[in-house]
């Protein structure tokens, strides 16, 4: 055994390498912590820019946004709940969240290889995901129709840009370079 001190070098390094390899699965789970805590995280920033938003231009008490959110599964029930309906728009809100999280992740490598900036990529994101949100969930859903608004629009996009479209990207990109995937 005590032969093994005097194995040359190249050999060590093959042998840390071979045993400091990260298994697939390992891969798998941080991919899905990663994909997990950027989701908790946008999630959050949107939320506070959403309550922010709502605070600023009609006072008072936020939680409005949360039973609007509510509202797409639950209709007018919803808007009028209390307590069960802010939970279900928390839970709603980060699923929706966690959703365009993943997607992302899942893109990203493709996306990167076309766009080759990763804030230009978050730009665009933000940007898809307000279309998303506001020409498919929206109108499908049974939240009340809101008129059209080009200033209101102009400003769901910059947030969803800054709190979800920019973070998303940053994060996929900074997990994908640790991982050798894009350069």
């Amino acid at each position: 055994m005590k032969y093994i001190v005097f194995v040359t070098k190249p050999i060590r390094i093959m042998m840390v390498s071979v045993f400091d390899s990260t298994p697939p699965t390992q891969h798998k789970k941080n991919t899905f912590n990663t994909i997990s805590w950027t989701a908790l995280l946008v999630g959050i920033l949107d939320l506070a820019a959403a309550t922010l938003k709502f605070y600023i231009e009609n006072g008072g008490n936020p939680l409005p946004v949360l039973k609007f959110i509510a509202s797409g599964l639950f209709g007018k029930e919803g808007l009028s709940g209390g307590l069960l309906m802010i939970t279900w728009g928390i839970v709603f809100h980060f699923m929706i969240s966690f959703l365009f999280t993943l997607f992302l992740f899942l893109i990203y490598p493709r996306v990167i290889k076309r766009l080759k900036n990763k804030f230009l990529t978050g730009i665009l994101y933000g940007a898809g995901i307000w279309i998303v949100m506001n020409q498919v969930v929206l109108p499908v859903s049974n939240t009340p129709s809101l008129p059209f608004d080009f200033i209101q629009a102009i400003i769901g996009v910059l947030i969803l840009m800054i709190t979800m479209g920019i973070p998303i990207a940053l994060a996929a990109d900074k997990h994908y370079l640790s991982r050798g995937q894009v350069s």
